[in-house]
């Protein structure tokens, strides 16, 4: 049997609810993004982070608890594709960690992740984060009302495998609002012309995960963590995206991003 699709067409208060939930996602990772160095523990970080999101912002670090998840975020570092669970591991210089902030505000999801480089890292990893990062940018220009997802996942994996490297298949971005995870899927692959159609008032995330080596990854036996099969280098950047009439409105960027887009 087809798996029946439910679409969540935001309305314009809802929407209003996600811009909030958004901001202070990508907050987060502002306020995390200096303590990011050699020496600290990714328990420490997930610490300050649950602390900022409770006591400041007065809202909900939705990972924690989520299916048993037990922590407020995820740190994933070098070769872990996603979920990386914080604990005692200290960075080293020379590492990336991909750090994901979901917030939940009045009831609405905020979603985003970057990734951030450790000390003094080598050339390849940089690239490797950099294409990652050109590549959500380039999903999220396809979206557009009429455009197909298969749009965006086909723009994604034609620049990444063009640039040497892999897409992961098994992970993909979701639609987001009341619900952390809802419909629909959003592919980071796939053939342009096919898939949903997208419409204005859906919210959903472009979050590729990317690896040096091949796409395939497995998951280790805490029921979270993910990694590549053959322990390369993996980057993941992520925005949680409005469709609107015209085209899209990015919900989660940093400040940074937003002095230059406005």
């Amino acid at each position: 049997m087809a798996r029946q699709t439910q679409i969540t067409i935001k309305s314009p208060a809802e929407q209003q609810a996600m811009r909030v939930a958004g901001r202070l996602a990508a907050d987060v990772l502002d306020m995390i993004g200096p303590r990011v160095k050699p020496g600290i523990s990714t328990g420490e970080l997930d610490q300050i982070c649950h602390d900022y999101i409770v006591g400041v912002q007065k809202a909900i670090p939705a990972p924690l608890n989520y299916k048993g998840f037990p922590k407020s975020i995820c740190t994933s570092v070098n070769h872990v594709v996603c979920h990386g669970i914080p604990g005692e591991r200290q960075l080293r210089t020379g590492d990336i960690v991909n750090i994901d902030i979901t917030v939940i505000k009045e009831g609405f999801h905020g979603d985003t992740s970057r990734m951030f480089l450790v000390g003094d890292t080598p050339v390849q990893a940089r690239r490797l984060c950099s294409i990652c990062f050109e590549a959500m940018w380039l999903g999220i220009r396809q979206v557009a009302p009429g455009r197909k997802l298969g749009d965006l996942g086909h723009g994604i994996q034609q620049y990444v495998e063009s640039s040497g490297y892999s897409v992961v298949r098994e992970y993909c971005g979701h639609g987001i609002g009341r619900v952390f995870h809802e419909d629909p899927q959003v592919l980071h692959y796939g053939e342009p012309g096919t898939g949903l159609a997208i419409e204005p008032g859906m919210t959903f995330t472009v979050e590729p995960m990317v690896n040096a080596g091949r796409r395939h990854v497995r998951l280790l036996r805490d029921g979270w963590t993910v990694v590549t099969k053959d322990h390369s280098l993996s980057a993941q950047w992520e925005h949680t995206v409005l469709v609107t009439a015209d085209g899209f409105e990015v919900l989660t960027l940093g400040a940074t991003d937003r002095s230059t887009c406005s």
